[in-house]
């Protein structure tokens, strides 16, 4: 089964890098809210450039320049693609619908594309079912890393 990750990214910005593999490479967007476990919660997904598969175990301080900042995994596991043909043909058409089996998130998950251009934006929005809850933020109530166990504050100050 094909892999995700999702690290969070204390960049310019704090975000959540959400990464998809296809391909063999992880196609990536920067997620300003982080993931949602609540259906009502749409969440933009600006689209990055694709990123090897090494970088999706990096944790620690990226330096100067471009995404300089600290970083943790904050979520992983395998992703199952739901849809006809294959995944990069799904983005390319603007809608993917998969089910993650992750260490925080769980469940079916779509991606939609909003808009189009150099930077397309999508939104990130949880399916309903038996994985949805709208009481659970696991972006708040889990800030840590699943590899090290270490919130992004403590990468931040090594």
């Amino acid at each position: 089964m094909p892999r995700f990750v999702i690290q969070k990214h204390a960049a310019t910005s704090l975000h959540y890098d959400f990464r998809l593999e296809i391909d063999g490479v992880y196609a990536s967007w920067a997620v300003p809210k982080g993931p949602s476990t609540d259906p009502r919660d749409k969440r933009l997904a600006m689209q990055v450039d694709d990123h090897q598969l090494s970088w999706g175990e990096f944790e620690g301080v990226i330096g100067r320049g471009y995404g300089a900042g600290a970083v943790i995994v904050w979520d992983r596991g395998s992703y199952e693609f739901l849809g006809e043909g294959s995944a990069r043909d799904a983005l390319e058409e603007g809608h993917m619908s998969f089910r993650l089996d992750g260490e925080k998130l769980k469940g079916g998950y779509s991606l939609r594309r909003i808009r189009q251009g150099d930077k397309p934006q999508w939104l990130l929005i949880k399916k309903r079912d038996d994985k949805a809850d709208a009481r659970r933020n696991p972006v708040s109530t889990q800030p840590e890393s699943v590899l090290s166990g270490r919130t992004i504050e403590e990468v931040r100050d090594e």
